[in-house]
């Protein structure tokens, strides 16, 4: 099991690398972003579903976005449940075997000064059968500094559009309103009087 985390932490960075290629940002950008003083963290969930003889009278996990950087997430090959938002509407995501479903958080939104967007989603409860599912979570270090890459901030419009903060102190908010929209927690750190004190990326 720690040989195969160790191969997702791997293939994480490579996605967060290419997401620097297409954004035109310097390999190993974003990796830098989310060192803080001891590294990015990752970490893996199991999740069970167990089968619902009513979803009708249940949320299942209701909807959100991640609060994280990139998270690969393998499905169960055989019971569905997993919705995006996509336009106003809720999108199936089909099991498929052998695939890794790469989910983007909030962290990598504001980094990406909005070009790359968390996606809010959800799992709904299903009559037939139980759903597992395995989530890697590749997140910034706890006393990362978060905010806009410059080479992303075309104006001052764009400048405003995300805050600077904490990540350990986004988690902290974050626990408290995790179901509801992303939009007030950025708002709620523009708001604060004492901004982060920002420093220049450390290096790996």
């Amino acid at each position: 099991m720690k040989e195969f985390a160790g191969k997702l932490e791997l293939l994480a960075e490579k996605l967060l690398d290419l997401l620097c290629e297409n954004l035109g940002l310097e390999k190993g950008y974003l990796k830098k972003a989310f060192y803080g003083s001891k590294g990015p963290t990752f970490g893996t969930k199991v999740s069970n579903y167990p089968p619902c003889p009513k979803p009708d009278l249940i949320k299942g996990l209701r909807a959100h976005t991640d609060a994280g950087g990139i998270i690969l997430l393998f499905q169960d090959d055989k019971v569905s449940g997993l919705q995006l938002l996509k336009d106003g509407d809720w999108v199936d995501v089909p099991p498929m075997r052998h695939s890794i479903v790469i989910n983007i958080g909030d962290q990598l939104e504001v980094i990406t000064n909005g070009k790359y967007k968390s996606v809010m989603h959800r799992v709904i409860a299903q009559t037939d059968g139980a759903r597992m599912s395995l989530a890697s979570f590749y997140n910034p270090g706890s006393d990362a500094v978060i905010y806009p890459a410059p080479a992303l901030v075309e104006n001052k419009e764009s400048k405003d559009l995300y805050p600077k903060f904490v990540f350990e102190d986004y988690m902290k908010l974050y626990a408290g309103v995790k179901f509801q929209a992303k939009e007030p927690r950025f708002e709620a750190f523009k708001n604060l009087e004492t901004p982060a004190n920002l420093g220049p990326i450390a290096t790996a």
